[in-house]
C-alpha cells in the first residue's frame, strides 16, 4: 500500500472512531454526560447564540433544536467521510458493476452513503475479501447510528416535556419564594405543602437523572418564564430556605420533608459541571423576611437568618450561576 493510501486509511479510521466513540458516549453512557465532541458543540452553539441574540428569548430558544440537529449532523459527517476515506484508501476497493471505468471520489462517497443508510443500491460492489467485510461493518455501523439516534432524539424530547412540566407545577404555587411560603400559611401553621413538595422532589429527581443522561437538556431554553426550570428550581430552593431557616423550629414543616426536598436540589446542582456552569462570583439577594412578617408569619431574627445564609453561600452562588448561564435574572431582582 502506498503512502497516500495509508494516509487515507489512517484518517478514515480516526474520523470513524471519533464519531462512533462520541455517539456511544453521548447516547449510552448515562453517567458520562455528552461525548467530547458533542460537549464542545453544545457550549459553542450556546455561546454563539448568546452573542448574536443577547437575551432575546426567541433566539435562545433555538439553542436546543440547533444543538440536537448539529450533533446528529456531526455524527453523520464523521461516519460518512470516515468510510469514504477508508474505501478510497485502495484504488481497487470497489467495482463498478456498470463497467464505466475508474471510480471517482463522488462515487466512493455515494457508495459509502447508501451502504451506511442501508439503501441497498447495486451500482457498485466491494472487491472480494477484506472490502466485503468492510462493507458489512459499514452497514452495521449505519444501523447502529440510526437506531441510537432515533432513540436518543425521542428520549431527549420526552425529557424536555418533563422538564417544562416540573417548572409549570412549581410556578403554579408562586413566582417568588416568599409567595410560595405565604400561600401555604393558614394563620397558625404551614399546611398543604407536604404533597406538592413530595411531588416536586420526585419530579426533580427524574429531571436530575435526565440531565445526567442528556446534558443537552441544559440548552433547551424556554421563552416563557413559568416554564423555565432554572427559575423554578431557584424559587423552590429559596422557599425551602425560608421554611427551614427563616421560621422558628416549632412552626416548620416536617424535617424529613424539608431535608429530602433540599437534597433533591443539591443533587440537581451537581449536574451543572456537565454544562460547564460555575458558581457566580457574587452572592444573590437574600429572601425577604419582611414579606413574611407582613402576612403575620413568625420568623427568626434578621441576624440569625443572615448567619444561616452565610452557611448556604456556596449553594446559593451555584443557583445564581445557573440563573445567569440561562440568560435570566434572580427572581427577586426580576420582581424589583
Amino acid at each position: 500500500m502506498s503512502r497516500i493510501d495509508l494516509l487515507y486509511l489512517t484518517l478514515g479510521i480516526t474520523l470513524l472512531t471519533g464519531g462512533v466513540v462520541d455517539l456511544l458516549w453521548t447516547t449510552l453512557w448515562v453517567e458520562g454526560g455528552a461525548g467530547p465532541l458533542t460537549s464542545r458543540l453544545m457550549a459553542r452553539t450556546w455561546q454563539t447564540l448568546r452573542r448574536i441574540g443577547g437575551e432575546h428569548p426567541r433566539v435562545l430558544s433555538l439553542s436546543g433544536p440547533l444543538i440536537l440537529v448539529g450533533g446528529l449532523t456531526l455524527w453523520i459527517t464523521l461516519l460518512w467521510v470516515g468510510w469514504t476515506l477508508i474505501f478510497a484508501s485502495a484504488e481497487s476497493a470497489l467495482i463498478d458493476t456498470r463497467g464505466a471505468g475508474p471510480i471517482s471520489w463522488i462515487e466512493r462517497f455515494y457508495f459509502s452513503g447508501y451502504t451506511i443508510f442501508t439503501l441497498g443500491n447495486g451500482d457498485f460492489a466491494p472487491r472480494d475479501g477484506v472490502w466485503q467485510i468492510a462493507t458489512v461493518l459499514a452497514t452495521a455501523n449505519g444501523m447502529l447510528f440510526v437506531t441510537l439516534s432515533v432513540t436518543y432524539v425521542l428520549s431527549v424530547l420526552d425529557a424536555v416535556t418533563q422538564k417544562r412540566s416540573f417548572a409549570s407545577n412549581v410556578s403554579g404555587l408562586g413566582t417568588q419564594s416568599e409567595t410560595v411560603v405565604r400561600t401555604s400559611w393558614n394563620g397558625e401553621e404551614f399546611r398543604g405543602l407536604d404533597l406538592p413538595l413530595n411531588t416536586f422532589t420526585s419530579q426533580l429527581n427524574t429531571l436530575t437523572a435526565n440531565h445526567k443522561a442528556y446534558p443537552i437538556l441544559h440548552y433547551f431554553f424556554s421563552g416563557q418564564r413559568k416554564q423555565a426550570p432554572t427559575l423554578s428550581i431557584t424559587i423552590l430552593d429559596e422557599a425551602l430556605t425560608l421554611l427551614r431557616f427563616g421560621v422558628p423550629e416549632h412552626h416548620r414543616l416536617s424535617e424529613a420533608i424539608l431535608k429530602n426536598s433540599r437534597s433533591s436540589v443539591e443533587n440537581y446542582l451537581e449536574t451543572l459541571n456537565e454544562a460547564f456552569i460555575t458558581p457566580a462570583a457574587r452572592t444573590p439577594p437574600a429572601p425577604d423576611l419582611a414579606s413574611l412578617r407582613e402576612a403575620d408569619i413568625p420568623t427568626v431574627t434578621d441576624d440569625e437568618f443572615a448567619r444561616s445564609l452565610d452557611r448556604l453561600d456556596d449553594r446559593r452562588r451555584r443557583l445564581l450561576g445557573l440563573i445567569e448561564a440561562d440568560a435570566r435574572q434572580w427572581p427577586s431582582v426580576e420582581r424589583t
